[in-house]
């Protein structure tokens, strides 16, 4: 049995082990979410989300902050268009 595990939160503390953070492909991704693959696919090119990662493959993988971004588009997309959500996501990050 483990007394703690260190999830990267305390790096450097204590004797546990780091956890990997969770990557999802695209497939997972369709699972959970009202988008196509073409959509996430789509929205990946125009720089709407950004991978986190690549598979040996050459599969994106996605980490869990896609989720969230996905829900912002979802929101931003009730009232703008695809171009206009790109600008203030870019201004976002300036």
């Amino acid at each position: 049995m483990f007394d703690r595990w260190d999830t990267g939160d305390n790096k450097g503390a204590g004797s546990g082990f780091q956890v990997p953070a969770k990557l999802y492909r695209i497939g997972e991704i369709i699972q959970h979410t009202p988008y196509s693959r073409q959509t996430i696919h789509n929205y990946t090119i125009m720089g709407l989300i950004t991978e986190a990662a690549w598979t040996q493959g050459g599969h994106r993988l996605y980490d869990e902050s896609v989720f969230e971004r996905l829900s912002q588009i979802s929101e931003l997309r009730k009232n703008n268009t695809l171009s206009q959500i790109r600008e203030m996501l870019s201004e976002e990050k300036n």
